[in-house]
């Protein structure tokens, strides 16, 4: 089941970054942070969308109310990020670190998040509609889902699939 939904999501981020560029030639490649030391640093309510973070070290960064759509996060260190109302539809959380993270009300429709780690963090009216995650991630999460996600009007508990 996992790999058919695995493929499925690439296929469909896959669609997400050829279709909508533009058909102009001038246009611009996604910003890159990846290996970068981006501790602390501000991307609040910032455009994001397809930007690279993966094995960035991206502790206490602050990316709420950005829209980070389609980012590569893989294998990034986000303890205590703060990505309270970030939209990350599409986004690439894999084998990454988010203890103590806030991901509060943040959109993670579609997101694959395997194999990352979930200790202490605050997902109080995340949506995780067709996320992918590991089945013990989703019965953890569950034990603390609560809330409706301000943005898709989802609830936490609904889109993890808790029981």
């Amino acid at each position: 089941m996992i790999c058919f939904r695995s493929l499925a999501f690439l296929f469909s981020l896959f669609c997400l970054l050829t279709w909508s560029l533009p058909a102009q030639a001038d246009w611009t490649m996604p910003l890159s942070y990846s290996n970068a030391q981006l501790q602390g640093r501000d991307f609040s309510g910032q455009e994001l969308q397809g930007a690279e973070f993966s094995n960035a070290n991206l502790e206490q960064t602050d990316f709420s109310h950005a829209d980070v759509r389609g980012a590569v996060f893989s294998a990034s260190t986000m303890t205590q990020a703060n990505l309270h109302g970030a939209d990350l539809t599409y986004a690439m959380l894999d084998q990454s670190n988010l203890t103590g993270a806030d991901l509060s009300d943040a959109v993670l429709v579609e997101a694959l998040m395997l194999l990352s780690t979930f200790d202490e963090i605050n997902i109080t009216g995340a949506d995780f509609t067709d996320a992918i995650l590991d089945g013990v991630q989703v019965k953890r999460l569950c034990q603390q889902a609560e809330g409706v996600n301000s943005q898709t009007g989802v609830a936490t508990r609904e889109s993890l699939g808790c029981r």
